[in-house]
């Protein structure tokens, strides 16, 4: 017998239910805001707290679920958003696509590609759309540079340099718990990996990665990685949770260098600078104010609704989960750790 098609139909709807796995503060601080201006239109949040669901509920203007599995039960959702610790993500992300919920999950989806492989062959066999939230990449700057380099304005492209600290926070906090999947090639070196996925060619690889590790915290704090495609391009990716902040990504090409200095965390209100430096002259160009999440739901339910836009998704995930499962494995195996504990 064929497969049950389980895919809402949203051909002939301007908008889809979308409902809320969690109520972490991304989901009420960034997520919330954006969906009421989005295509989506929020049907409820859960949370194992009941009270914790209604507090977020009541100010959303939806409905509280308390557990997750019963907001897969409820009527009028086509879709979840997923901003669980990265250790349930896997879990909650299968079973929701076993429902027949489109899915978004936050970054990092998966922590092995071929976990990604059949969390995508789930989906495609429902007909259904996951995606892996990276908000940053719906900010118009990183269109702009990528016009640039095809437009030829830094000659053709020898080497990509990301950049992501940020500063320690408390130690009990999410990000330093191993047990549920934090530490800083998780939570900030995804996104320098992420974004050179825009600059190498397919199949991109792992030619080396490095991890720094805290004993007493039992994760890693800081590392760096170097990515190469078959054309010869680098990647060159440094990441860390003990740094000042950081937040950028340098093109290197054969003409010149192009800067993006606020890459991956702007603000919504915030213009940030894209710098242009050839042989003698620099040109700063002014990126538009942008809502990144406003960004990420729109494209969410582009891909719903488009089969096509479902596939690039698809293919992005499972390309991510690849290219950051071999950097930590490169870093274990060549016993590339550095630090008390390794």
């Amino acid at each position: 017998m064929e497969n049950e098609d389980l895919t809402p139909d949203l051909e002939s709807e301007q908008s889809a239910g979308i409902g809320i796995i969690g109520c972490a503060d991304i989901a009420a601080r960034r997520a919330l805001p954006a969906i009421r201006r989005s295509p989506f239109h929020l049907v409820a949040v859960a949370s194992r707290s009941a009270d914790k669901a209604r507090h977020v509920a009541a100010g959303a203007g939806c409905t509280a679920v308390e557990g997750y599995e019963r907001l897969l039960e409820v009527p009028g959702i086509d879709a979840v958003y997923i901003p669980l610790p990265n250790s349930e993500h896997a879990t909650w992300a299968r079973r929701a696509l076993q429902a027949g919920k489109h899915v978004l999950i936050e970054k990092p989806a998966v922590p092995a590609q071929d976990m990604a492989q059949d969390l995508v062959a789930l989906a495609e066999e429902r007909g259904l759309a996951l995606m892996e939230n990276f908000a940053f990449l719906r900010h118009p700057q990183h269109s702009q540079a990528q016009q640039l380099l095809a437009d030829g304005a830094i000659g053709q492209l020898r080497s990509y340099h990301g950049t992501f600290g940020i500063p320690p926070t408390d130690p009990r906090g999410i990000k330093y718990q191993a047990d549920l999947g934090g530490g800083a090639l998780w939570e900030v070196g995804c996104y320098p990996v992420r974004a050179a996925q825009a600059y190498l060619g397919a199949p991109a690889r792992v030619l080396g990665a490095a991890l720094r590790w805290d004993a007493e915290l039992g994760v890693d704090v800081s590392g760096a990685a170097l990515l190469g495609d078959d054309d010869g391009v680098t990647a060159h990716c440094s990441f860390g949770l003990s740094h000042g902040y950081r937040s950028s990504y340098e093109l290197w090409g054969s003409e010149g260098r192009l800067v993006l200095e606020w890459a991956f965390t702007p603000s919504a209100s915030a213009r940030p600078v894209l710098r242009l430096e050839q042989k003698d002259r620099e040109t700063r160009i002014r990126a538009s104010a942008s809502d990144q999440f406003l960004g990420v739901f729109t494209a969410f339910h582009e891909a719903v609704r488009n089969p096509a836009v479902r596939a690039e998704h698809h293919r992005d995930l499972v390309r991510q989960a690849g290219l950051m499962a071999g950097i930590r494995a490169h870093a274990l195996d060549g016993h590339n750790l550095v630090g008390a504990g390794r």
